[in-house]
């Protein structure tokens, strides 16, 4: 957990669990809809958790989270500076997770004329959609684990 933890007063605190419960109600009916079509046809149980799991996966790998997670709270960032704000990451590590990413469609590389040629790194559409739908699982986690209370 960082430190120190964020406090919030209690009205935010409360206006943020709000929006995550909302988040949680819609979660349970997407889910509800899923399950009135799961089992009819090819779309077994199995089918659901091996398409949740290739969905999901891009997340898993070292590094992808912290490259994603500085592009949406940071926004767009030259190579040099995404570098500095991750610790501990090498050149190469970075601008090979960089061009999963942009193979992914989850950022973008944005080159602008020169000279000298800048080259950007940001999400793309789909990677803020993907930002916008995690934040409520986030902050969840941060109230869960201590690192958002309540003051």
């Amino acid at each position: 957990m960082p430190e120190p933890p964020m406090s919030l007063n209690r009205e935010i605190a409360n206006e943020l669990k709000n929006h995550i419960l909302k988040t949680m109600e819609n979660g349970i009916q997407i889910r509800s809809i899923l399950s009135e079509h799961s089992n009819k046809g090819p779309w077994t149980v199995d089918w659901e958790v091996k398409a949740a799991v290739e969905a999901l996966s891009i997340f898993g790998s070292r590094w992808i989270t912290e490259i994603l997670a500085t592009l949406y709270i940071a926004g767009p960032r030259r190579f040099n500076q995404l570098k500095n704000l991750l610790t501990g990451i090498s050149s190469r590590t970075l601008s090979d997770k960089l061009q999963l990413l942009c193979d992914e469609r989850l950022v973008v590389r944005n080159v602008s004329d020169g000279p000298p040629i800048k080259v950007e790194y940001a999400l793309s559409e789909h990677g803020k959609q993907c930002g916008t739908l995690l934040s409520p699982l986030v902050a969840h986690m941060k109230f869960y684990h201590g690192s958002l209370s309540q003051s």
